[in-house]
């Protein structure tokens, strides 16, 4: 049959089976579209995958921040959002056991724990138990063997440092550390530690330690003043040589030997060479990062560290991401084989003896805004809801706990999905304080003293902790928080001026307002305004916030119940520090975070020596309190081992200072972390975040919980085609009668 013959019917039926149907002619669309929508639902990925492939076979821990690190120079860095990465890639002498409660001092690169002697205003020998040396001289020893991560600053070929240049136009053509095609390493020896500590004491560094060492490092002050001289000598030389300048309280007996002397007594100091200020640093880092044009091209230290850690950074931007990957060159360490009893029931103690690290990489993700790293948490894509400057906020909270009658659990969500709440209080403190060098909330007087106790009566902090920290804290009844030596807990913890202890509930309880009233009505200001002249009293907080908001006015009511006017002085950060140095405050808020576990850390915020107008720096005696007799008892408590003479002299200590009353005492710090089921051996260290290397994942579990979590919703997909399709058809059929009349119309011409 022929088309025309065909055509000429005058059967459109005809026609259509003629020049072939509809539908064979859109199977290859209908087709395609099967076999894409196969493709989406037999796909193994997950479709929100915020990253990257993952390379095969590498453990890959991922991980978030909020904050950027401004310094990766360890004599620098002082900040936790910075320790987070610091101390996966740099080693001190020092390290903290990572299960044992209280916290305990092992070896790091130390091959044992360091050993003090004792020396006279002679430098001559003294027994053990010397109550006053002029000189204590801690011995370090080092391992033998232990390696930095590959580095183009130790490349090296015959002895020749490959990338040492005189001359910018020598180190123009390499802008990041990957330009560099080759990579050394060299065995870590005690010049380096040595070498660090002059670092310290370069004022070039700007280290924010230098002040204090100052005070303990015999020659360390008389040294800087050696080098800042020397720098104004040589103005314009790019680099100096540290090592050609000798210090006197740095010795080096042989290449894994070398000692420390410090001024007087002062145990604590074995703390401080568990720190990342005591990191190694190996001259050749030094000099190789001063070449000239490298600091323009951020080539500096404090942006590529270098060590002897479990990591190294291979990726640092910190708009976007940090990566740290496994250094090659890390020696034979192993996961610990005890802890406290409750760890292994808590199945902390699986991987005892394994060697580490566990993970082949992390890759931490720059999230500014903690909804999204909650959401990502959720979804599977972060091992933790927060690493170790982070935790569960006001934001996430109601998502992440129930609160029922017997206290607080993990949602149903939360439960289902097998997550891990590791609980902590950090040794940590938040007070608010007062001036004491105020005419109004400072002062020594009986009076002075009824009224600043009148205030912090009313100054409710478990009301804000319940409200403003979702009762995440614990009420402060000293400056010392839980888990420290010199902690007291129950009745004979309490502080007797401000609460009263409830045998029902066994438990503090804060005095009422009507005792407030009367030590305030004493104090001279009864009803809240001046004995003498009438006018009220209006008391100011000087704070970097706002003046403005919930914590604004419940700060406002606290005061409110003595009928006291509180205003606010608000200021940026940068002023605010500014006055708290030149003491022009009247009350403010303030915290602190252990640098180590020891009271004398948070004692010696109420020496009178550690004021900013005393020391000349930034004082962390913030209240300015002076009581010579507190500065007598601390003198002689620092420097004494813990036992129970130095926990009575602790308790005499904290007397005195809740009868002065400088600070309204706040609370310590609890926190909550959540890590997913595949995320091992996450418990949380309050001062070490060097933990990174004990962490286990498993991979498989992650994958398939993430399929599990993220599977796309089909059903918009499918009406959407299934639209498409009831759109095309008519469409087809209107064309199809459009050429259909063409083709009759031509025929019949």
């Amino acid at each position: 049959m022929t088309e025309k013959a065909c055509l000429t019917n005058g059967d459109e039926t005809a026609v259509i089976h003629c020049t072939g149907s509809i539908l064979p002619q859109w199977l290859p669309l209908m087709g395609i579209l099967a076999v894409a929508l196969a493709f989406f639902v037999g796909c193994s990925d997950t479709w929100n995958d915020p990253h990257a492939p993952e390379p095969k076979g590498l453990a890959t821990y991922y991980a978030s921040y909020s904050n950027q690190p401004r310094h990766l120079d360890p004599v620098r860095a002082y900040s936790a959002e910075e320790g987070l990465f610091l101390e996966q890639i740099y080693e001190p002498p020092l390290q903290y056991h990572f299960l044992k409660r209280p916290y305990e001092l092992i070896t790091a690169t130390a091959k044992e724990m360091p050993t003090i002697t004792y020396l006279d205003k002679h430098h001559q020998p003294l027994g053990e138990g010397a109550d006053s040396p002029a000189y204590s001289v801690f011995t370090i020893k080092i391992q033998p063997g232990i390696r930095y991560q590959p580095h183009p600053a130790l490349a090296t070929d015959g002895g020749h440092n490959l990338y040492f240049f005189e001359h910018a136009s020598e180190s123009a053509k390499y802008r990041s550390l990957k330009d560099f095609t080759e990579t050394g390493s060299r065995e870590l020896v005690v010049d380096d530690y040595i070498y660090a500590i002059k670092r310290m004491g370069d004022p070039a560094n700007k280290s924010p330690l230098i002040g204090f060492m100052a005070s303990y490092i015999v020659g360390l002050k008389a040294w800087t003043q050696t080098i800042t001289e020397t720098r104004k000598a040589n103005k314009g030389q790019a680099w100096l040589d540290l090592r050609h300048y000798p210090m006197e309280g740095l010795e080096k007996v042989d290449d894994y030997t070398f000692t420390i002397t410090i001024q007087g007594r002062y145990p604590q100091f074995r703390y401080w060479l568990a720190t990342r200020f005591f990191s190694p640093i190996p001259w050749e880092a030094d000099r190789f990062y001063h070449n000239p044009g490298f600091m323009a091209r951020n080539l500096t230290l404090d942006w590529h560290p270098i060590g002897t850690g479990p990591f190294m950074m291979t990726k640092n931007d910190p708009n976007r991401k940090i990566v740290l990957t496994r250094n090659p060159n890390y020696r034979d360490v192993y996961y610990p084989t005890d802890g406290v009893p409750s760890d292994q029931e808590n199945g902390l103690l699986a991987d005892a003896g394994k060697p580490l690290p566990m993970i082949d990489q992390a890759i931490f993700i720059n999230e500014r805004a903690s909804i999204p790293q909650w959401n990502k948490f959720l979804q599977g894509y972060y091992g933790r809801s927060g690493d170790e400057s982070s935790n569960i906020n006001s934001a996430t909270f109601d998502q992440a706990f129930s609160t029922r009658p017997d206290g607080m659990s993990l949602s149903p969500t939360l439960l289902a999905h097998g997550v891990k709440a590791d609980e902590e209080i950090r040794p940590s403190l938040y007070y608010t304080g007062f001036n004491m060098l105020d005419p109004v909330v400072g002062g020594y007087s009986e009076k002075q003293q009824m009224l600043r106790r009148a205030i912090s009566i009313v100054w409710d902090d478990q009301e804000f902790i319940d409200i403003f920290h979702n009762g995440l804290g614990q009420m402060a009844q000293s400056p010392i928080p839980s888990g420290l030596f010199g902690a007291k807990n129950g009745e004979s913890g309490m502080n007797p001026w401000i609460f009263d202890w409830d045998d029902n509930r066994n438990q503090p309880v804060r005095k009422s307002i009507k005792h407030a009233k009367k030590l305030l009505a004493a104090a001279g200001y009864p009803d809240g305004r001046h004995a003498v002249t009438g006018k009220p009293l209006v008391l100011y907080l000087d704070t970097s916030g706002s003046d403005s908001g919930p914590s604004a006015d419940w700060m406002r009511k606290q005061l409110e119940k003595l009928d006291i006017q509180l205003e606010f002085r608000p200021t940026d950060y940068t002023r605010f520090k500014e006055k708290m140095r030149q003491s022009n405050t009247q009350i403010f808020r303030w915290g602190w975070l252990a640098d180590y576990p020891d009271p004398e850390n948070f004692l010696f915020m109420l020496d009178s020596r550690q004021r900013a107008q005393k020391c000349q720096c930034d004082g962390v005696n913030t209240a300015n309190y002076d009581n010579s007799e507190y500065d007598r008892l601390f003198d002689q408590m620092k420097t004494m081992d813990n036992g129970p003479e130095r926990a009575a002299i602790i308790d005499e200590l904290v007397d005195i200072m809740r009868k002065d009353n400088p600070w309204i005492m706040g609370f310590y710090v609890k926190d909550y972390y959540l890590s997913n089921a595949w995320v091992h051996n996450t418990k949380r260290h309050g001062i070490s975040q060097g933990t990174l290397k004990y962490l286990r994942i498993d991979p498989n579990l992650r994958t398939e919980k993430q399929l599990e979590w993220n599977r796309p919703t089909l059903t918009p997909l499918l009406v959407t085609l299934g639209l498409v399709v009831a759109l095309i058809i008519p469409a087809v059929r209107t064309y199809r009668r459009r050429q259909y009349s063409i083709v009759i119309e031509e025929s019949q011409k």
